[in-house]
């Protein structure tokens, strides 16, 4: 079972970099990868513009599990806005307008939601 948990997360990660890619194309500068802290985790940070975006991205083959946009419900929100603060917190960041962006991936097409939900 660790071996397809390791496997998911190459395939997580090699995703996360593909839209980083798509990100930098849409004018963003990424920040981090994969901001780990005792709450959580949050894929990407970046720069757009003035914001500070916190991005979560999911990726689904084909739709039989559903939308990847789906799977960003309240508990997952909560925690990416946790951990957003916490970040705010750790790199002393308080006059930063900031949003929350998913990125779903369904096959190979790429939806990008800006300002997603609010923390």
């Amino acid at each position: 079972m660790k071996k397809q948990n390791k496997n998911n997360r190459k395939v997580g990660s090699d995703y996360e970099q593909a839209v980083g890619y798509f990100l930098e194309q849409q004018g963003y500068v990424i920040l981090q990868f994969n901001y780990r802290c005792c709450l959580g985790e949050i894929d990407i940070i970046a720069r757009d513009g003035a914001y500070l975006v916190f991005c979560e991205v999911k990726y689904r083959q084909d739709k039989m599990k559903g939308s990847p946009l789906e799977a960003v419900g309240a508990k997952k929100q909560r925690t990416l806005y946790k951990c957003a603060s916490y970040y705010l917190t750790v790199k002393g960041i308080s006059d930063s307008p900031c949003r929350f962006d998913v990125i779903g991936i369904e096959g190979e097409k790429i939806i990008h939601i800006k300002n997603a939900f609010q923390g």
